[in-house]
């Protein structure tokens, strides 16, 4: 956030870089991507605007290419366990010889789906309220013109880059997320362009994990009427688990059974259940205690009950947690932002992104670094426009200061 209290100090030889971030044509990108509706399951605009993302990254030296989803699968309300196609993922890898190498990542993909009513873009003085422009179609504006504007410094070949675009951050990057990991290997430090936690700008610190899961339930049909103690209620079962799950809520866990599909007609005793949970840990240790413990549930449910039961998914979300360097690199980025007079601090969130998956890599990474605004995953989501520029100038600062000093030193 710009604050007039904080003196703008002498970006000296980085001014010329920085004036050319905040120059490139940010407003009109947002409002050509987020003219097209990118949900995560909407293949054909996904296609669509990966072709426009494709266009507009091609500025950039390197070599950029296609990357598909790995094999995924999702259970239906019927229990079903179906392949869950997804789109493609975008690529550009650029100086991998540079001594300082660097990862950069954004989502193409939307909450709103295919039939979203949500489709148009509306100004209000410095705020834009439209499908994604803040999470985070306006974030890759700001990457892109960051990462354009540094290749204009004399010092861009000190760094050496990739960027990952993927199609399935919103539904938890099943199909992106080998993707992330192989992009992560070798890289000192990663930036992606979520929006900022708060409106004013502050960063995301630690994040908890997440993990999604389909907890399949079968028992025995019979008539509610002449035999129901010959039953087997997969709907009581699944009730019993999600109550029994809500037990393990406590500090540093979070559980939230979301939804059960199942059941049928009043006269017969459901054989049929899915418990649709989802469970965040704040620790690696809170999430081994909510595997065992989920574990133990179900096993008891399962032969009290005398059903038996199935788990689709897992922890697509590992933890991020704050080590000393992922601190040094949290406050990298803050000195720059006062450099700039923006006021930048950071606090711990209860919310998920591919920042965790790139966390668990060993790599530190400030997962924050897209737009201002808020009411994110919701028609009245918004972008402030003058942060198009505030971040684009924030990025192109550190991107020479990196490229000048190193990466920051643990004291």
């Amino acid at each position: 956030m710009t604050d007039g209290d904080l003196p703008l100090m002498d970006i000296g030889p980085d001014r010329a870089v920085v004036e050319a971030a905040c120059a490139a044509p940010m407003l009109d990108q947002v409002l050509a991507w987020s003219a097209i509706n990118s949900g995560s399951r909407n293949l054909t605009g996904l296609k669509t605007v990966a072709s426009g993302l494709a266009d507009a990254f091609s500025v950039l030296p390197g070599e950029m290419t296609m990357s598909g989803a790995a094999a995924v699968t999702s259970v239906d309300a019927d229990g079903r366990e179906n392949a869950m196609p997804l789109g493609d993922n975008i690529l550009l890898t650029v100086r991998p010889e540079a001594p300082l190498q660097l990862l950069f990542t954004g989502h193409m993909d939307t909450v709103f789906p295919a039939d979203s009513a949500f489709r148009h873009c509306r100004m209000d003085g410095d705020l834009l309220n439209g499908p994604g422009v803040a999470d985070m179609k306006g974030g890759i504006a700001v990457m892109l013109a960051a990462l354009r504007a540094f290749e204009g410094s004399p010092l861009h070949d000190r760094i050496g880059y990739q960027v990952v675009l993927n199609s399935d951050e919103e539904i938890g990057s099943p199909g992106s997320a080998p993707l992330l990991r192989q992009a992560a290997q070798g890289k000192q430090a990663a930036f992606t362009y979520e929006p900022s936690a708060l409106p004013d700008g502050t960063l995301a610190g630690a994040r908890p994990g997440s993990g999604n899961f389909s907890i399949i339930v079968t028992g025995r049909s019979a008539h509610a009427g002449r035999n129901p103690a010959d039953g087997r209620n997969a709907l009581l079962a699944a009730a019993d688990i999600a109550l029994r799950l809500e037990q393990l809520v406590g500090e540093g866990l979070s559980v939230n059974p979301a939804r059960i599909d199942g059941g049928g007609p009043n006269n017969v005793v459901p054989d049929h259940a899915i418990l649709r949970v989802n469970i965040r840990p704040v620790s690696a240790e809170r999430q081994q205690l909510a595997e065992a413990s989920m574990a133990h549930i179900i096993g008891e449910v399962a032969r009290m009950r005398d059903v038996s039961i199935h788990i689709h998914g897992g922890f697509g979300r590992p933890p991020k947690t704050l080590d000393a360097q992922a601190l040094a690199l949290l406050d990298l980025v803050s000195a720059c932002g006062r450099r700039l007079a923006q006021r930048i601090g950071w606090r711990d969130t209860g919310g998920v992104c591919d920042g965790n998956n790139i966390a668990a890599c060993g790599v530190p990474v400030v997962d924050t670094m897209g737009v201002r605004g808020g009411a994110i995953h919701s028609p009245d989501e918004y972008l402030i426009v003058p942060s198009l520029a505030e971040r684009a100038s924030l990025t192109a600062l550190l991107l020479c200061t990196l490229a000048r000093e190193g990466m920051p030193r643990l004291t």
